[in-house]
């Protein structure tokens, strides 16, 4: 199967690799948060999610990796797991491997053999907008293609639905003109590449400045109106 083209994406991160928490910093500033908050409660929500799975993965794929920003949370939340980040970009990758130095960890190209079909769990953030539509299917296919028989997806996507996600991308210069996929149309792709969709979550509803409201977030997880939405797929 052809390769989706992905040249763009690459060069768009190669070019941002140094400079990616600046710029993802400045975007996110606007909730009162920065990236460890986020990346730590996408984290800590899908482990809690899995427990009703009686998924305890030993072998995560972080796709998509970038410079490595959920690899501490994956490795506190699941620490006897070995985590494969893997990326296109590779000037992210030299970033990563010279920030995040673990026995258990190791980072590879995304054109590189990695899908052996020997991974519990497959973790994805926020990348998806940036891989162009047609190339997407090709994609999923090659992550349903990493997993074991049990293995899970967590897709967590920007979801456009959510007017805080669509003021925060506009001031990322790598997210500003991507492609957003709403909650429906990833229903599609992901049904379409053979994945059946176990759940799916929203999550980040309230900025800090109403934290005090973020007890509700877990009563309102099934409107999937947050600024971000995980589905968990077999």
């Amino acid at each position: 199967m052809k390769e989706p083209n992905l040249d763009q994406s690459q060069e768009t991160f190669d070019s941002y690799a140094v400079e990616y928490d600046a710029a993802l910093g400045k975007g996110i500033s606007v909730s009162g948060e920065d990236k460890n908050f986020f990346a730590n409660a996408r984290v800590e929500f899908l482990a809690n999610r899995l427990k009703n799975y009686d998924c305890a993965p030993s072998r995560i794929v972080d796709f998509g990796c970038g410079t490595g920003s959920a690899i501490p949370f994956l490795t506190k939340f699941f620490p006897d797991a070995f985590v494969l980040g893997v990326e296109i970009s590779s000037k992210s990758i030299e970033v990563a491997k010279n920030i995040h130095k673990s026995s258990c960890v190791e980072f590879i190209q995304a054109d590189s053999p990695w899908a052996d079909g020997s991974f519990d769990l497959v973790f994805c953030n926020g990348v998806f907008h940036h891989i162009p539509p047609e190339s997407r299917r090709h994609a999923l296919i090659k992550i349903k293609s990493a997993l074991n028989s049990k293995g899970l997806f967590a897709f967590w996507e920007n979801n456009p639905w959510n007017p805080g996600t669509r003021i925060v991308m506009s001031r990322i210069p790598f997210d500003r003109d991507a492609e957003t996929i709403s909650p429906p149309a990833a229903k599609r792709l992901l049904l379409g590449a053979g994945f059946s969709i176990l759940e799916s979550r929203s999550y980040f509803y309230f900025p800090r400045i109403l934290s005090l409201f973020r007890p509700l977030e877990s009563k309102l997880s099934k409107l999937l109106l947050g600024a971000q939405y995980l589905m968990i797929c077999r």
